[in-house]
């Protein structure tokens, strides 16, 4: 699956990071980067859990 942010509607809350640092970061821009463009295996539930908890709305996946 793929993470695919709306860097538009993020305000940089950081709760996807702290769920899942090694695929999202949050930097400077108080924006959130994607650090792996594909995700699966143990990681995978972390992000779905970081897309479903992110505040703003902020992330979607693409099941692929």
């Amino acid at each position: 699956m793929r993470v695919v942010p709306n860097r538009s509607v993020c305000e940089g809350h950081s709760v996807c990071e702290g769920l899942a640092p090694e695929v999202f970061e949050i930097r400077d821009d108080d924006r959130v980067h994607i650090l792996v463009e594909e995700v699966d295996g143990d990681v995978a539930d972390r992000v779905r859990a970081a897309v479903r908890r992110c505040p703003k709305q902020a992330l979607s996946l693409e099941e692929r």
